[in-house]
């Protein structure tokens, strides 16, 4: 004989309610996690930065950003914050940073969206690679085209500026 269990309709919707209430609020709270953007350093010397990447071998990575970007922040969190982890010398401007005055590779201050100007990275994101006197070791990476190969071109790019930085 098999026992047979007996819910009411009104304590499975219950239930089911509760279930479908806390679901969401989990997905609203990994959301709003997610949607806060991580951050890489803002260097306030374009050049210092540049010279300490170079002195380590590595060619200073500069992202050019903008806040809520949400692919800006896949290339931060998923590619340049893990490699910055490793040693590897990534920063970052926000393109509409009104506050952030950096030091141009002239020793003069510039705005994060004149600099970006300057450089022709007016899409975001932008991953530029740069020498210790702000000239391009690599083509930039602009966009994400396929996020499948993005690390690929990534390597690709950052193996280009190191043999570049090594002449």
């Amino acid at each position: 004989m098999t026992p047979h269990i007996s819910v009411s309709p009104l304590g499975s919707r219950r239930h089911s309610l509760a279930l479908i209430a806390g679901a969401a609020l989990a997905c609203t709270l990994a959301s709003r996690v997610l949607a806060a953007d991580t951050a890489l350093p803002v260097p306030p010397s374009l050049p210092l930065a540049a010279q300490t990447a170079a002195a380590k071998g590595e060619p200073l990575v500069l992202l050019i950003s903008l806040p809520g970007c949400p692919y800006c922040e896949l290339v931060r969190r998923s590619y340049l914050l893990p490699m910055r982890a490793e040693g590897l010398q990534a920063w970052q401007i926000n393109i509409t940073d009104r506050r952030a005055s950096l030091t141009g590779f002239d020793g003069k201050p510039v705005s994060p969206e004149v600099q970006a100007g300057l450089w022709k990275a007016t899409f975001t994101p932008t991953v530029l690679f740069l020498g210790p006197q702000g000239q391009m070791l690599a083509p930039p990476l602009v966009g994400i085209a396929v996020p499948d190969f993005y690390g690929a071109y990534l390597d690709e790019r950052l193996a280009t500026a190191r043999k570049a930085l090594a002449r």
